[in-house]
This record gives C-alpha cells, sequence and structure tokens, in this order.
C-alpha cells in the first residue's frame, strides 16, 4: 500500500467522523427549536409577535423604535430649532436641509427644513447632534409611498399643510 492510499484512507474516515457529527448535531439544534415552538404552542403569552393588521387600532411601538424624524414643540406649539445646522452636519448623507434667514435684529432664524425621507437611515444621529433637543424620532412606520415626492417634509410648516 502507498503512502498516497494511506493518507486517503484516513482522510475518508475523518470525513464519515465528522458527518456523523454533523449529523448529531444538526438534530440536537433540531430538537431545541421544537422545544422552543411547543414551548411558544403550550404558553402563548410569551409570544411577542403582533398581529400587524388586525390589531392597528391597539398596536403601540416599542419606545426606543426610530419613526420618520419630528420637531419637538414648546408649551405654546413653537418649535425649538434655531437653524444651527448641527443636525445637517450630522447627518450621513444629506437628507436634512436647514435654510436660515435674519430677521429684523440680525439674529439667524429657520426659514425651511427639509427633511427627506426617502433618503433616510434612520439612524439618529441628528437627534442626538442636536443641542437644544429640538428633534426626536417618531413613532410612525406606514410610511410607504409609489410617489418619492411625498417622502420630502418640510418639519417647521403645520402638517395639514405639508403635503408635498
Amino acid at each position: 500500500m502507498s503512502k498516497t492510499d494511506t493518507q486517503a484512507s484516513q482522510s475518508s474516515k475523518f470525513s464519515v467522523a465528522d458527518h456523523l457529527k454533523e449529523i448529531v448535531t444538526g438534530f440536537v439544534s433540531l430538537l431545541k427549536g421544537m422545544k422552543l415552538t411547543f414551548g411558544y404552542l403550550i404558553s402563548p403569552k410569551k409570544v411577542i409577535t403582533q398581529q400587524y393588521p388586525e390589531n392597528r387600532e391597539t398596536l403601540k411601538m416599542f419606545p426606543r423604535f426610530r419613526g420618520r424624524l419630528k420637531f419637538r414643540l414648546d408649551e405654546e406649539g413653537r418649535h425649538l430649532c434655531t437653524a444651527c445646522s448641527m443636525c445637517e452636519r450630522a447627518c450621513p448623507n444629506g437628507t436634512i436641509s436647514v435654510l436660515s434667514t435674519k430677521d429684523e435684529n440680525k439674529r439667524k432664524v429657520l426659514a425651511k427644513y427639509v427633511y427627506r425621507l426617502n433618503q433616510c437611515t434612520l439612524c439618529n444621529l441628528c437627534v442626538e447632534s442636536c443641542p437644544f433637543g429640538a428633534l426626536e424620532m417618531g413613532h410612525d412606520f406606514e410610511m410607504a409611498s409609489y410617489d418619492r415626492d411625498s417622502l420630502v417634509f418640510i418639519l417647521n410648516q403645520k402638517e395639514q399643510d405639508n403635503d408635498n
């Protein structure tokens, strides 16, 4: 018997042993999965899956959910944005455009806050970078649209005026 025949027979022995080990490991994994499935079948209160279309009225999103960007308002209903553009600089893909003007006292004020949801990655960097706490991530999740223009928002306008 040659040296290569000996090596081939040894490698085939190892491959059969490895193959059997994988079969046993797969079977154990299957049993663990079935145990979990039957556990949920026996006690369905543990299940956290939401029956989405049926429970639309009662569905509450989790507190850490990141929906579309919104302005925080003060007690008088005014936004807290000072047009400092920190959120615009923090945005990794140019989703936000802050357009400012000068008021009669030569102070910088917000003219237009453009938010493009169609480009947003919902990364929350704009909210974290705002020194005035003017931004927050909403809990909206039904935002699908066939028209890209409907996903561009002017945040400093009232909602009913914000059709585009």
